[in-house]
């Protein structure tokens, strides 16, 4: 895939981005890097974590690198301040750490689903709440603090053997729409939108690939990516790229209208 072009669309903003190391959140923050933003990395992978902050700066970009668990309360406080003593007040915020499972309901444990909506829903929630403190400190009337949360078409319907994991994406969604409404209500400077990517050609897209496979649905996770990309009305599995193209928009004030919004990065594969 070539290289967008970039044109500053965000350039002296800070951002904090998780689940950054890899995959979407990787991409995420080397766009807004590209594009201008001073990004604050965080992951519980370290090594990649900095590898990634690395080739960012490497690349002309400004980012850190910050390990944190985003189920963890305390660890907030921590990488708020952090990238507010290092770039300035937080402008933007992209929720993006998330876990995956397929695994049949009756096959699936109490421990399943709280190690899922601990990363899935608590992180979104601590972050967006750390994000409204944020929003508290800033003007009325300058641009306002944009949230990003990162859902899943999982959270838009629903599919075999992933019932838990569509429970948490589900749970995002509404609270991305509710928390749009109480900062609008509140006339707090303050944006929340959700993105919803479909099968992405990522680390995680590799799981489903494999659970196909092992499921006996296909013979190879070749096979199972030619299975996936025709299920797709564009006829292709998404890249990290798309997802990070549409979270830019979202970040930029060209989506300053945008406030509870859902969109919907999957190739028509909800149509």
């Amino acid at each position: 895939m070539s290289t967008p072009a970039t044109t500053g669309r965000i350039a002296g903003k800070t951002a904090i981005v998780t689940g950054a190391a890899r995959g979407i959140g990787a991409a995420i923050a080397a766009r807004f890097a590209a594009e201008g933003a001073r990004v604050l990395l965080t992951d519980l992978n370290e090594a990649e974590g900095e590898a990634r902050a690395g080739a960012i700066r490497q690349a002309g970009g400004t980012a850190r690198f910050l390990a944190q668990d985003v189920a963890v309360e305390a660890g907030w406080t921590r990488v708020v301040q952090a990238a507010e003593a290092e770039f300035g007040p937080i402008d933007i915020l992209v929720n993006n750490a998330g876990l995956f499972l397929a695994r049949p309901l009756p096959e699936s444990t109490l421990e399943d689903l709280h190690r899922l909506c601990a990363v899935n829903i608590d992180g979104v929630f601590l972050g967006t709440r750390a994000a409204m403190d944020c929003a508290r400190r800033r003007p009325t009337d300058g641009p306002r603090l944009s949230v990003i949360n990162l859902s899943s078409v999982a959270g838009l319907k629903g599919a075999s053997n992933t019932s838990i994991y569509s429970l948490t994406k589900g749970a995002v969604r509404l609270f991305t729409k509710a928390v749009a409404l109480e900062c609008a209500s509140a006339g707090l400077p303050m944006r929340v939108n959700s993105v919803h990517p479909g099968v992405m050609d990522t680390e995680m897209a590799r799981e489903v690939m494999q659970k196909l496979v092992d499921d006996g649905l296909v013979t190879s996770p070749g096979e199972a990516r030619d299975f996936i990309a025709l299920r797709h009305p564009l006829k292709r599995m998404g890249t990290a790229e798309d997802v990070a193209a549409t979270a830019l928009f979202l970040a930029s004030e060209e989506s300053s209208f945008y406030t509870g919004a859902e969109l919907v990065v999957d190739g028509g594969f909800t149509l």
